[in-house]
């Protein structure tokens, strides 16, 4: 994943995707089609559809495959559980997918003909379409809000805080595993966060040691070598909000879509 460059001038400057130190940057493109342009209406749609939305929170990785979008799903499962205000539902605009009364879902996974179809888009399409879930989908009286980003910090992530920009976005919560190879990824993230003035919530270590239901012995799968998410997080004056073990039960439950039974036997050391 290539890096911003260390003298960014920000998306919102003059200079956006044309200063000498934008050059070889990924996102100088699209930061030197906004700069200096008119505003996109969008912008002011969105922050009038979100100002029954609360609480706006992203849900960012540096790396793929670091469980992100299992916690995300925890997350506002978990959040539905706290009896918040019911999703208000209305015939206007696109209505979510809704997995409890109070817990609703819009992907792009709905709208393809077939589960093994491959969204194959380039960035104004891609673009275009977190524009049509912000500005299009009828959200209604929401408590929160949680966006499941793709990893690493391309044109979707540029998208999404600034069409929210004026909406506020309360911030952001980075995933990651507690490998150096992770933790590499996740300090990209945290600078591109720093400039693009979005603040950090804190960070989550996923897949954080596994403790075996039966032994409960803790093994290591993935060796903190570096000291983990908690040694970076001092480091970087960055909040750590917990850790999250390796469970085999979330795999069987994401699979299956079914609770596991009370007369289940442990898994064998």
């Amino acid at each position: 994943m290539e890096e911003a460059p260390r003298d960014c001038p920000g998306a919102d400057s003059a200079q956006a995707g044309r200063g000498a130190s934008c050059q070889g940057c990924p996102n100088q493109r699209l930061c030197a089609s906004g700069a200096g342009a008119a505003p996109d209406p969008a912008v002011e749609e969105i922050k009038e559809k979100m100002k029954t939305v609360r609480h706006k929170i992203l849900v960012l990785s540096g790396k793929g495959g670091v469980g992100k979008s299992t916690f995300s799903a925890h997350l506002a499962h978990g959040l539905a559980e706290d009896e918040n205000t019911q999703v208000h539902q209305s015939g206007s605009g696109w209505s979510p997918v809704y997995v409890e009364d109070n817990l609703g879902v819009m992907s792009v996974g709905f709208l393809l003909s077939s589960p093994d179809d491959a969204v194959i888009w380039r960035g104004p399409k891609k673009n275009g379409m977190i524009k049509q879930f912000l500005r299009d989908v009828d959200w209604g009286d929401l408590d929160y809000l949680i966006v499941d980003t793709p990893p690493g910090t391309s044109d979707e992530h540029l998208s999404v805080v600034q069409y929210l920009a004026a909406a506020h976005i309360d911030g952001a919560v980075l995933i990651t595993t507690p490998q150096e190879v992770s933790l590499q990824d996740v300090r990209k993230e945290i600078n591109f966060c720093h400039k693009v003035k979005l603040p950090i919530i804190g960070v989550v270590e996923n897949m954080s040691g596994f403790i075996c239901p039966k032994c409960k012995k803790e093994s290591q799968i993935f060796p903190p070598t570096t000291g983990g998410a908690e040694v970076m997080c001092r480091d970087l004056a960055v909040p750590l909000l917990g850790r999250v073990p390796l469970d085999p039960h979330i795999g069987i439950q994401e699979f299956c879509g079914l609770p596991r039974s009370k007369e289940e036997e442990p898994i064998s050391c």
